[in-house]
């Protein structure tokens, strides 16, 4: 004898993006202040120099860049990868938010949310 299918309730998919909103600007907010921390504790006494203008170095303009900052332990790395994460928290609820739907069989949320997923990725890859 076969299970009927269980669906999502709305009450499990509240809690979970609520979880997932939470614990994802939890997450950057605890490595931006890490790097943050460890970039002061190495960097805090250095005088500002503000007569030039120093735009992002251009290895922390890409995913790779990023990663691979992190990964040698550099401390803007940290940050910048905290505040990647903070970007890609509302992301991932619109995501699980499509899937959710799609398992309750909601076309019109459906549509809706692939029209905010689709304006996010293009407002994000600058086409």
């Amino acid at each position: 004898m076969s299970q009927p299918k269980r669906r999502l309730s709305e009450h499990q998919v509240e809690q979970f993006v609520g979880n997932l909103l939470r614990f994802g600007v939890l997450c950057a907010t605890t490595l931006v202040l890490i790097g943050g921390v460890l970039y002061l504790i190495h960097y805090g006494n250095s005088p500002a120099n503000y007569q030039f203008f120093r735009g992002e170095p251009a290895d922390f303009r890409s995913l790779g860049g990023v990663e691979t900052a992190v990964l040698v332990g550099r401390r803007r790395g940290i940050i910048q990868f905290g505040l990647l994460l903070l970007i890609a928290t509302p992301i991932a609820r619109v995501v699980f938010s499509l899937f959710a739907f799609v398992l309750q069989r909601e076309l019109t949320y459906i549509i809706v949310t692939l029209i905010v997923l689709a304006g996010l990725f293009y407002s994000l890859l600058g086409i």
